[in-house]
């Protein structure tokens, strides 16, 4: 009987062998012989009766959620990004992701990028939260790390079977548009200066979503590998909160899922990967009243950007000397209310709110943080583009700083990494109050701010 990874292995294998002897590649010369390309797709969607973060699985949608990413070969030791249609993925989970698949791609952990599309309707992932709960004796609930791990050795076996198949890059393809009516910023403003109101993700109160888009940035951007004139991935960026409804009992990848689909069906022959940008003060909110009828308007207006950003790339010859890989490990300083002693004695008193609300992926991060854990930052750089990594859910102000640090480069941003520091404001931010930065929200200090556009310039100066 073949297993679920032995009709993948065959599938692959079969794409490998058609791949070869339909598409006639450029010749191989000593200068591009060196840098590859790899993809690597599994489904992510949990079983019904499986737990999603908020609810669980009652039924199955068309679209299910994916795991998928590339490998560069060539460029030094194999670099591995890989995004996943989940909420969050923190902690020892993160840990567990970027250790499995640098394991499968026989490079090391450091070379390894996971982000998170941060859909609702969706799963979980932190072990150093679901040990936690299991050594009190109490129930995981949607930390229970079952699926999440056969997902990972999922992806391990995906990323081994793929190397073989792997194709040589030619080209790289850079392009960008704006994106219009889907992003807006979350926080409103008063006279003050202090937030008045949060503009959610979907927004029934006219007033609110009348009041202007305020900080965003509206640019998706593109990046693609070709082999001679073939594209073999397409890497998108773009910066929001990805909800038009939720709470469905359904898993589903929401508007960027479906219009990652739209842009898979239009250009068939590359594998589509899209990364959440820094978005954790954006949303669709503006032009999102929360009808389910959105979810279409809203997935056609972001494949229209991705559309026209692939009609204005601009392809240019790279060879694996332009290929690099920078990392900055930062400590991220803790939010101040934040206090072992107060989370623990949480836990041993079997609070509901502290289970059910996070409390105990909060006293994970704390005590990784005092035991000296730092987050690993990356940049990646393709010829003049520059790619950054980062953790949480970051505020848009990051995105545009790093865009302004260097005008002379093609630089996007991939945030929704580890997913333990929670919403990670600017400073001025900590001071406007709003849900964002409250201590619910976030877990790290406005001093966050200083440590990681630090990092930021260090990285896009290198």
């Amino acid at each position: 009987m073949l297993t679920r990874i032995s009709i993948g292995a065959l599938l692959l294998w079969i794409g490998c062998v058609d791949l070869r002897a339909v598409e006639a590649s450029p010749p191989i010369t000593n200068q591009t012989a060196g840098l590859r390309v790899a993809t690597f797709d599994v489904d992510a969607t949990p079983p019904v009766g499986g737990m999603m973060a908020y609810d669980p699985v009652t039924n199955k949608w068309d679209l299910g959620l994916r795991a998928r990413g590339i490998i560069i070969l060539g460029a030094g030791q194999p670099i591995v990004l890989c995004a996943v249609d989940w909420i969050g993925i923190g902690n020892e989970g993160h840990d567990a992701f970027r250790d499995a698949l640098a394991r499968a791609a026989a490079t090391q952990p450091a070379r390894v990028t996971v982000h998170v599309l941060h859909q609702h309707d969706a799963p979980d992932c932190d072990f150093s939260a679901e040990r936690i709960l299991k050594e009190a004796g109490l129930e995981p609930r949607q930390y229970e790390g079952r699926f999440q791990r056969q997902v990972i050795a999922d992806l391990e076996v995906s990323i081994r079977e793929a190397l073989p198949c792997a194709q040589p890059i030619t080209h790289l393809g850079l392009g960008e548009a704006r994106v219009e009516k889907v992003a807006s910023n979350r926080r409103i403003l008063g006279p003050d200066g202090k937030v008045r109101a949060v503009r959610w993700t979907a927004t029934t109160d006219p007033a609110v979503r009348a009041e202007p888009e305020g900080t965003i940035d509206p640019i998706v951007s593109l990046v693609s590998f070709w082999n001679g004139e073939h594209p073999v991935a397409v890497l998108s960026y773009y910066a929001t909160h990805p909800q038009s409804y939720y709470r469905t009992g359904i898993p589903n990848p929401d508007f960027p899922g479906i219009a990652r689909f739209l842009r898979q069906l239009a250009v068939p022959t590359a594998l589509h990967v899209h990364f959440n940008g820094a978005g954790g003060n954006i949303g669709a909110g503006k032009y999102n009243d929360g009808s389910p009828t959105n979810r279409l308007v809203l997935a056609e207006r972001l494949a229209n950007g991705l559309r026209r950003a692939w009609d204005n790339t601009r392809r240019e010859p790279i060879i694996a000397a332009d290929v690099g890989w920078t990392v900055e490990p930062v400590a991220l300083p803790t939010a101040k209310h934040l206090s072992i002693e107060k989370l623990e004695a949480q836990l041993k008193g079997n609070d509901p709110a502290f289970i059910t609300g996070g409390g105990v992926s909060k006293l994970a991060w704390l005590r990784r943080c005092q035991s000296g854990h730092r987050i690993d930052v990356s940049c990646l750089r393709l010829g003049r583009a520059r790619i950054l990594h980062l953790p949480g859910e970051l505020f848009v102000e990051y995105q545009l700083a790093a865009k302004a640090e260097r005008k002379d480069l093609f630089v996007a941003m991939a945030a929704y990494g580890d997913y333990a520091p929670g919403y990670i404001g600017t400073a001025i931010a900590y001071e406007q109050g709003g849900y964002e930065t409250s201590p619910s929200s976030s877990n790290v200090a406005p001093e966050v701010e200083g440590v990681l556009l630090g990092a930021i310039r260090k990285l896009l100066r290198n």
